[in-house]
């Protein structure tokens, strides 16, 4: 299945991105400094987990795929 992406310029709780050939839920977002003193996006997963991003780095971004709704 295909879905739209862009490139994310601000990430926040609900945003789906992809990472490690999965897409992933963002749960939290926050700042934090980076090893060489920079700046450093760490996110945390609906999924399960913690991801610190060097700020500038490229990700990809989807819409969350809409409930579905089982028909009886």
């Amino acid at each position: 299945m295909r879905h739209p992406t862009k490139r994310a310029v601000l990430v926040g709780k609900g945003d789906v991105i992809g990472y490690e050939g999965e897409w992933r839920t963002v749960k939290a977002a926050s700042t934090a400094q980076g090893p060489m003193g920079g700046l450093a996006i760490v996110v945390t997963w609906e999924e399960g987990g913690t991801t610190r991003f060097p700020a500038g780095d490229e990700l990809l971004i989807r819409q969350s795929e809409p409930p579905t709704t089982d028909a009886i």
